[in-house]
This record gives structure tokens, sequence and C-alpha cells, in this order.
């Protein structure tokens, strides 16, 4: 297991990976970032964009990679990757959630962030600041907004960069439930790597959906959303125990 594919978050673009995915290599692994239907560089219009479109975007590319992967899946990006698994659990050697949206089956994030905000109304994170476009098919993200909740811990100029790429999300796709099943998505090892800092999934939001789907491996970062912007260093540390058990497993060799 070398090959790792890299789904971005809503909002986000391949181009969200760049800073681990040299780490990833010299490591021994082979990063794919992908830009989801209607995300990044993709111009699928966001009326025609649905999770299992996402879903069937990232299992076209898997059947082209030899062998089993590992999914690595940002904010957003985790309900792809969840769906992902339930589709084709024999593919999929692992799942790591990065301040991911790792949901009980048939539940929603607003589910998960809704008696939150009674206690907290940070636990909103982006959703007060969100412009609707494309008709209402889509939402934008206000740069100085993204810069206060996603990226906060960014280098300024980096911070300014990401927040200017980020591109209209398709509604649809980011209100999407996923649904699945403990013999298939339930049996795959996962990792969550925590964000303690995070203003768009909060902690305690990260922490409700541990509790809800148990099992997974916890590591905590003290980064903000996107700690592959702003801690790439520590993201990829606290990950590669996971990732090199996983590579060993399917070698049949021991971790040193």
């Amino acid at each position: 297991m070398r090959d790792i594919v890299l789904i971005h978050g809503a909002w986000a673009g391949s181009w969200v990976w760049d800073g681990i995915v040299p780490g990833l290599r010299q490591a021994g692994f082979r990063p794919h970032a992908l830009d989801l239907p209607g995300n990044g560089s993709d111009d699928v219009p966001a009326a025609e964009v649905t999770l299992q479109r996402y879903v069937e975007h990232v299992l076209s590319y898997l059947a082209r990679l030899p062998g089993r992967v590992c999914l690595v899946a940002h904010s957003g990006g985790g309900v792809t990757a969840t769906q992902v698994a339930e589709a084709v659990p024999d593919k999929v050697a692992g799942v790591v959630y990065i301040a991911g949206m790792m949901l009980p089956t048939g539940v929603g994030f607003a589910d998960i962030t809704a008696p939150l905000k009674a206690a907290d109304p940070e636990a909103a994170g982006i959703s007060p600041h969100l412009r609707w476009v494309a008709d209402g098919h889509a939402t934008a993200v206000p740069p100085e907004a993204a810069r206060r909740i996603f990226f906060q811990n960014a280098p300024a100029a980096a911070a300014a960069a990401a927040a200017a790429r980020l591109t209209p999300q398709p509604e649809r796709a980011r209100a999407a439930k996923p649904h699945w099943t403990a013999e298939r998505f339930g049996r795959i090892p996962r990792l969550y790597v925590e964000a303690l800092q995070d203003r768009s999934v909060v902690p305690a939001a990260q922490r409700r959906m541990q509790a809800l789907v148990p099992g997974a491996r916890v590591v905590s970062l003290h980064s903000d959303h996107a700690p592959q912007l702003s801690t790439p260093a520590e993201l990829l540390a606290a990950m590669r125990p996971f990732l090199d058990e996983l590579a060993a497993a399917a070698e049949g060799t021991a971790v040193a």
C-alpha cells in the first residue's frame, strides 16, 4: 500500500495538498491529489454535482491504481472518503480524516453542529459567512472569512493566497449524508487527526463525530482547520505511523 488518494474539502481543490505532497513522496508513498467534480479546476456545473458524482469520480481514479490505497480526506472530503470506502472496502486499506467529517450513517454535518451551536454560536463555523451563487446551487466564502476561520494559523501570505483560490462549492454535495454499514466501511482502519484550534469544524464537533463513529485512532495537532497549510511537517509526522503500518501490512513486513 503505497498509493494515497488525497480528497479535498468544500470550496477547495487539489492544490490544498501542495504542502504535504513532497513529504509523502520522500517517505516512499505515491500521493494522488484529486479535484472533485465542480471544485478546483473542474468545471462541472454546480447544479449537476452530487455526493454520488464525487464518489464515482474517485472510484474511477482508484480503478487505475494497482492494489489497495489509503484515502486521506480533509474537512468535508471525509463524507466522500466514507462513501468510497463503503463502496469498495477491499480496495481501501485505511482512511485518514484531517479535521474531517467522519459522520454516522444517515447523519449530516448540520445534525452534528445543531446541538453544539446552542452552547457555543462559534460552532456554526463558516456557515454564517457564506454567499449564495450559481442561482442558489453553490456557496462562496468571502476571503476575509476564509483567512479568519480556515487559515488563521498560516503565514499571512499563504493564508491570503489560499483564500483567493477557493471556488464556489456545490451545495447538494456539501449537504449530503453518508450511508454505510459496519460490514464494509466499519471494518476499515481509520485515523482521525484533530485540529484543536479549528474554527470551522470546531473541536467539539470533531469529538462528537469520534464518539458517534468509534474505532478510529486519534492524534491531536495544535493547528487551525488546514494543518496541511499551516503545520505541514507536524501533520506528516502525525500520519506517518498509521501510513507506515498500512504499508507494512500490505507488504508483509514489520514496522521498524
